[in-house]
């Protein structure tokens, strides 16, 4: 089946639309997209310190594949907003593929859908103020499971416990079996063990395929796992 994405590249060669000294531009990663282009599969996930330029990117493509920015789908988002990096890039899709999908921001997975269509789709009388963040984020991102096409998802795992994570993980997993593109910025180890994503880490010299058990966000954790208060001793002296 062909990706909705198959590459990002700088819609002017070299990136001319966005002055290399100018945000968002001057962050290695954004800098090294506009640059080099990144090739995309079946599930990538983007991971990084803050400020390292996730979001952006992932706003910034979203945007450019034609989803609202705000977060929605391309039938019923409504957008206030428009990125700074999406005008400077070019979305190369796979012939004949879809140009169905889906944005969810980590503040307001409901922003665009509209509470009555999206709650009624997965439990029926079912009101928004009757669900949790994480809830509203699981429901409305469920009710999308049959839509073949392009998921991208920013920072998901903020309204998330560990175990919505894994159902999360389990429900992407699904989307991808099924057809669907799936694209994630987020922080969590959980998330990043997506079977069979494509790990993007950024850092201050712009991006590279890294394996899950390389990232620093997964040796990190797992030194404070296995000795929190050692941990937590080294850092406060």
């Amino acid at each position: 089946m062909a990706l909705p994405i198959t590459r990002v590249e700088a819609a002017a060669l070299g990136g001319e639309g966005i002055c290399s000294k100018q945000w968002p531009a001057s962050l290695p990663g954004v800098g090294m997209l506009l640059r080099d282009g990144l090739d995309f599969g079946a599930a990538t996930v983007i991971v990084g310190e803050n400020g390292t330029g996730k979001s952006t990117i992932v706003e910034g493509i979203a945007e450019a594949y034609g989803l609202p920015a705000a977060g929605g789908t391309p039938r019923r988002g409504v957008s206030a907003r428009q990125t700074a990096l999406a005008p400077a890039l070019r979305i190369v899709r796979g012939k004949g593929a879809t140009r169905h999908g889906v944005f969810l921001r980590s503040e307001a997975p409901e922003q665009g859908f509209g509470t009555t269509n999206l709650h009624g789709a997965i439990s029926p009388g079912a009101r928004a103020h009757e669900l949790s963040h994480g809830e509203s984020f699981l429901t409305t991102l469920a009710a999308h499971r049959d839509d073949t096409g392009l998921v991208v998802l920013d920072e998901p795992e903020s309204g998330l416990s560990f175990g919505s994570c894994l159902s999360l993980v389990a429900i992407l997993a699904d989307l991808v079996t099924d057809g669907s593109q799936v694209l994630i910025a987020t922080h969590s180890p959980v998330l990043a063990a997506l079977p069979g994503a494509t790990i993007v880490e950024l850092d201050e010299g712009g991006f590279r395929s890294v394996d899950w058990e390389d990232l620093e966000l997964v040796r990190n954790q797992r030194r404070f796992l296995a000795d929190p208060k050692g941990y937590l001793q080294r850092l406060l002296s």
